[in-house]
C-alpha cells in the first residue's frame, strides 16, 4: 500500500486545522506522529479514515482519491479517540456484531484477536463494566480484527499497565512484520521513537520536522 497526501489542509469554524499537509507513507513502516495536543495530530487521521473531508488538498491510496474514487480506505482498522460499544454486550459480543457487517473474519479468528490483545473471548462481563485498560484492549482489538493493510492508532497505550503496553508494543511490532501500514500517534516521546521508523512532528497544524 502507498498513501500519498498532498497539499492537505482544514479549517473548522475559522480555526486551521490542518495546514498544507504533505507526506508520504507505505506498507511495512510504522508512522509516527508527534506533537502537543492541538497539533493537528488526531484530525490528519480522521482525514486519511475519510471521518473528515478537507478544503484542500487530496489524500490517494494506491491511486485512489479519498472523497472522489472512494469514501474510506478500502481496507483499515483505526483506534481514534475513546473507543464505544455497546454498554450491555460482552466483548466478545461486541466484536462478532461489528465483524457481521463484512464477514472478513472468523469466530476463532475474533477469539484469537482478543487473546493477543490480553482479553479473554468467555469473559462474559458486559462492557459497561469494563475497566479503561479493558475498553482500550477492545478498541485496539477491533482495529486490528480483519487484518488491514492500513492500522491507525491514536494514542494506544492510554489507560494500560505496564503488562499491557509490552503486549500491545510486540502487537504493533507484529502488524508491521505482516506488512501493514501502522500510524501511531503517542504522548511518550521515547516509545514513539522506539517504535516508529519515520516520524512526523506536528504543531500547529503543519509538519514542521521529519525524523
Amino acid at each position: 500500500m502507498k498513501l500519498k497526501v498532498r497539499n492537505l489542509s482544514k479549517t473548522i469554524k475559522g480555526n486551521i486545522v490542518l495546514n498544507h499537509i504533505s507526506l508520504e507513507m507505505e506498507s511495512g513502516h510504522i508512522y509516527g506522529l508527534q506533537g502537543k495536543n492541538g497539533c493537528g495530530k488526531t484530525m490528519l487521521m480522521r482525514a486519511i479514515c475519510g471521518l473528515i473531508l478537507c478544503q484542500e488538498g487530496q489524500i490517494e491510496i494506491d491511486g485512489k482519491i479519498m472523497g472522489k474514487d472512494m469514501t474510506f480506505p478500502d481496507n483499515v482498522g483505526a483506534l481514534i479517540e475513546n473507543p464505544s460499544f455497546l454498554p450491555n454486550c460482552s466483548g466478545m459480543d461486541n466484536l462478532e456484531l461489528l465483524a457481521a457487517i463484512r464477514k472478513k473474519v472468523s469466530k476463532e479468528e475474533i477469539r484469537g484477536t482478543l487473546e493477543k490483545v490480553g482479553l479473554n473471548p468467555d469473559d462474559p462481563k458486559k462492557y459497561r463494566k469494563y475497566s479503561l485498560g479493558m475498553k482500550q484492549r477492545l478498541g485496539i482489538a477491533c482495529a486490528i480484527m480483519e487484518k488491514p493493510e492500513l492500522v491507525i492508532l491514536d494514542e494506544p497505550f492510554n489507560a494500560l499497565d505496564i503488562s499491557g503496553v509490552e503486549l500491545i508494543r510486540e502487537m504493533i511490532f507484529r502488524l508491521k512484520e505482516e506488512g501493514a501500514l501502522v500510524i501511531l500517534a503517542c504522548h511518550d516521546r521515547e516509545e514513539l521513537e522506539n517504535l516508529s521508523d519515520h516520524i512526523f512532528v506536528m504543531n500547529g497544524g503543519r509538519i514542521i520536522e521529519e525524523i
